[in-house]
């Protein structure tokens, strides 16, 4: 007998009542996942404001690194290694998906599926970067012609770079 008001799993079949929120079965989730974000309609951010968050970013980072290394007697010139990609990393990983040069100029880093990077997946990225100075600038400036606006660096790390 089916009682009223009564849904099916739609991963075993047994039936469950409208309410539950997980199978009694088998345990399957009845709650809905919020969809990601259709990057198809979101337009991707362009050569020229990537170029001007990168220049947003650099000052940033040499400023921090400049300071740094002042207050320490130089001790702190290790950050001249570390701090750019701890900085790109921790901050494009972290709810903003951007750096702060991004942010700025409106626009964010998101993984193919419009959702947030790891950290991990950040620091690929970053240091998928090198490849593209090795290539004069190639990799950069590829994102000028690519029909997602990807670089290199995104090609390799399966990222997109999007306006807000």
């Amino acid at each position: 007998m089916i009682k009223s008001g009564a849904m099916f799993c739609p991963k075993c079949g047994q039936q469950n009542d409208n309410r539950a929120v997980y199978c009694q079965s088998c345990g399957h989730s009845f709650q809905i996942k919020p969809a990601p974000i259709d990057v198809a309609s979101e337009p991707y951010a362009g050569f020229w404001v990537r170029f001007g968050a990168v220049l947003i970013d650099a000052i940033i980072v040499a400023a921090a690194t400049g300071i740094l290394t002042a207050i320490t007697f130089g001790a702190g010139v290790i950050l001249f290694f570390f701090g750019p990609w701890i900085y790109e990393a921790w901050m494009m990983s972290s709810e903003w998906q951007a750096t702060v040069g991004k942010r700025a100029l409106g626009i964010k880093v998101t993984g193919l599926d419009g959702g947030r990077i790891s950290f991990a997946r950040a620091t690929g990225r970053h240091f998928a970067k090198y490849i593209s100075l090795c290539l004069l600038f190639v990799g950069y400036i590829m994102a000028a012609f690519t029909a997602r606006k990807q670089a290199l660096h995104d090609l390799i790390a399966e990222t997109l770079v999007v306006n807000q």
